[in-house]
């Protein structure tokens, strides 16, 4: 592991850290370089274990000796506080960011050979909701996450971060268009359950009892739900039940509700 201490914020090796907000990074679905940003040892560490390569580390001083042995040949730079949070734009409570090199997404088909348990999420922009929707799906038993075009990165470092790592434990990749991805899902036998407000929809526990052998949840966004694509690529329409006035769940507690009763 090569260290070097840098004190300039404005040192042009620290470039790819600089002004990390949320509205920044928000404006890009890849960052510059193919890069992804992996904050914690613990996270890093899970990242590299699948697979990834670090680009470079920015580490606190404090958090030195975790960072030792963790990242390879790629250089560590050692920053103060105060340098972290001039740099990136935000308080770095976790001790350390990697730049991680963006690997090539796989295949659908091949993401999801073999998955009995397929988690769909369409068009979410919400990258706290992502990862926490990947972390259900790690901890109740998905085989694989399906993201459409126009869904949040899970690789933004946000999403990395609410999932405790689990974006890189999981298989995902992302769909082509429902016109494309209805007829290869259903070619893979697996059967589209799309949770949704409909009067002729499924009660989750009946739809559980009796559950197809491949089936893929698919998720909207709240507010608007499901597209009319969506739900027109569905073989079944599924609601959880609710009482109290309330008619639907946050879309990552909606996905484990659903994973545990599919489990």
């Amino acid at each position: 592991m090569t260290t070097v201490a840098i004190e300039d914020p404005a040192d042009p090796r620290l470039n790819d850290y600089r002004g990390l907000t949320d509205t920044a990074l928000r404006r890009v679905s890849e960052p510059a370089g193919g890069l992804y940003m992996a904050e914690s040892a613990k996270v890093i560490a899970r990242a590299i274990a699948a697979g990834h390569r670090p680009r470079s580390v920015l580490v606190q001083e404090k958090w030195l000796d975790e960072a030792r042995g963790l990242v390879g040949d790629a250089p560590v730079y050692v920053v103060s506080d105060a340098v972290a949070e001039q740099l990136t734009g935000y308080a770095v409570h976790r001790g350390a960011l990697a730049a991680m090199h963006r690997p090539e997404l796989a295949r659908p088909e091949d993401v999801i050979a073999g998955a009995r348990t397929v988690v769909i999420l369409e068009d979410i922009s919400d990258h706290t909701n992502i990862g926490a929707a990947f972390r259900a799906a790690a901890g109740l038993g998905a085989d694989a996450v399906l993201v459409t075009p126009r869904c949040a990165d899970p690789l933004y470092r946000r999403s990395v971060r609410v999932s405790m790592g689990t974006v890189f434990q999981v298989p995902w990749t992302r769909l082509p268009e429902w016109s494309h991805a209805k007829p290869m899902l259903a070619g893979a036998g697996i059967h589209l359950a799309a949770l949704a407000l409909a009067d002729d929809a499924v009660p989750l526990d009946v739809f559980a009892s009796d559950r197809p052998d491949r089936v893929g949840i698919v998720l909207g966004a709240e507010g608007d739900g499901l597209s009319r694509h969506a739900l027109a690529a569905a073989d079944t329409v599924v609601t959880i039940p609710m009482t109290g006035g309330v008619d639907s769940l946050n879309v990552a507690a909606a996905a484990s509700v659903a994973l545990w009763a599919l489990r």
